[in-house]
């Protein structure tokens, strides 16, 4: 008879394979697998797989029809041999062995993925409920028979034991409702996924398969998913993009960094890249279609169109609430550029400045006149070149009447010439 109040601890391994007998110790079979229904925050396993060599087909049985687990035993109730059935698994359940041994979890804690190597289950009244998934080294020696020996080796030759390296399921949600099943794969708190850096979140991604991969990607508000895709390596973009929605990367392009949006946009088909174009806002759309003009290779390839600028009859009181209002990344706002009514450029200022000069003074009178800049159409290496001369943090891109057209940071050019910078 089952025990009243028992309370225990078992690895999933350590169950499969088992063979299932009924009242009078007839071996119907081995277990195969195990059901779960999911939707509560322990998901309660629901029913055994049960496979006989004679069969095909495993067919199921109610975990409820379980009397004990006793030696290498799963022994049954009177009278349950009489309630098997073929096994059916809908939308709202998932096979332990199946669907989550060896599947994919997201470590957001230490950015990296990590694969399930066991299941912990525990039982309580008899309920049993899955706790933690095993993602160490153990679960692998457990499923493989050798953790006995390998704990009696590691005590013997160093007095220490492999700890477990496990997530409690809480953690542990579906990246998505997922008809087909066999594409299931598990995340670990998706919502704490924008707390990532966008470096460790794109690392992330590339390790996914591609299902999961565009799953994750959508499940991303716009700001991490821009900063996110600056980030991932371009084979990858590619499939992100062709994967969503034209209205979602339209929205997604709008918040990226214009030179890293024209990047991804020149790998694009040209179908494809114009009806993004049409279907983004009116300013981001002519900042894109300028940037796209110029030649693979040049600055003006290469330059964004996040900068700040302010007219030379301006104070330093204007260009620090012009600083105030930006919402440009921080690496393109090291420096003021100075402009007339027709955007000539005439100089620059520092933050420097907006810290230590008073507020009424004139833009014109602290500018500096003496520019390092480029023009559009000069080659990128030679841009290379001057970044590692003049140690700046920006160089203003120029076209050949001296209009300001944008800015390279050093890392747009360290990204354009990684190879040899």
């Amino acid at each position: 008879m089952q025990e009243q109040n028992l309370k225990m601890f078992i690895f999933f391994s350590e169950l499969v394979g088992r063979s299932v007998v009924d009242s009078n110790d007839n071996v119907l079979g081995k277990l195969a697998d195990m059901k779960v229904k999911l939707g509560e925050l322990f998901p309660k396993v629901a029913s055994l797989s049960i496979r006989h060599k004679r069969q095909k087909a495993p067919f199921e049985l109610d975990w409820l029809e379980v009397e004990g687990l006793t030696g290498h035993l799963i022994r049954l109730k009177p009278e349950a041999e009489n309630k098997i059935k073929p096994l059916v698994v809908n939308e709202s359940e998932i096979l332990l062995r199946e669907e989550l041994f060896d599947k994919q979890v997201v470590d957001t804690f230490g950015a990296r993925i990590e694969r399930v190597n066991d299941i912990h289950l525990l039982v309580v009244d008899w309920d049993m409920r899955i706790v933690h998934v095993d993602i160490g080294i153990r679960g692998i020696f457990r499923r493989l028979g050798w953790i006995k020996v390998i704990d009696s080796l590691t005590n013997f030759l160093f007095s220490y034991q492999i700890p477990e390296k496990m997530i409690s399921w809480k953690y542990v949600q579906p990246l998505a409702s997922d008809p087909h099943k066999k594409d299931l794969k598990l995340n670990v708190t998706l919502r704490k996924l924008h707390e990532l850096h966008p470096s460790d979140l794109a690392d992330i991604l590339e390790e996914l398969d591609q299902t999961s991969r565009s799953r994750v990607f959508k499940s991303l508000d716009l700001s991490t998913a821009a900063e996110t895709l600056q980030e991932v390596e371009p084979k990858y973009q590619l499939s992100l993009v062709l994967s969503a929605s034209e209205e979602l990367v339209s929205d997604i392009l709008e918040e990226m960094e214009p030179d890293e949006a024209t990047d991804l946009l020149a790998g694009l088909p040209g179908e494809k890249k114009s009806k993004l174009i049409q279907t983004m806002e009116k300013p981001s759309r002519e900042k894109l279609e300028e940037l796209l003009k110029f030649e693979e290779g040049t600055a003006g390839s290469i330059m964004t169109k996040d900068y700040i600028f302010i007219q030379g009859n301006k104070t330093i009181a204007d260009a620090s609430e012009v600083f105030k209002r930006t919402t440009h990344p921080l690496d393109t706002i090291s420096y003021l550029y100075v402009t007339d009514e027709e955007n000539h450029l005439l100089g620059v200022l520092t933050l420097r400045h907006l810290v230590l000069c008073e507020k009424d003074t004139p833009l014109s009178k602290l500018m500096n006149t003496n520019l390092i800049k480029v023009k559009t159409e000069d080659d990128v290496k030679e841009v290379k070149e001057i970044f590692k001369k003049y140690k700046f943090m920006a160089i203003p891109v120029i076209d050949d009447d001296n209009r300001l057209k944008g800015i390279i940071t050093l890392r747009d050019i360290v990204e354009a010439t990684s190879k040899d910078f």
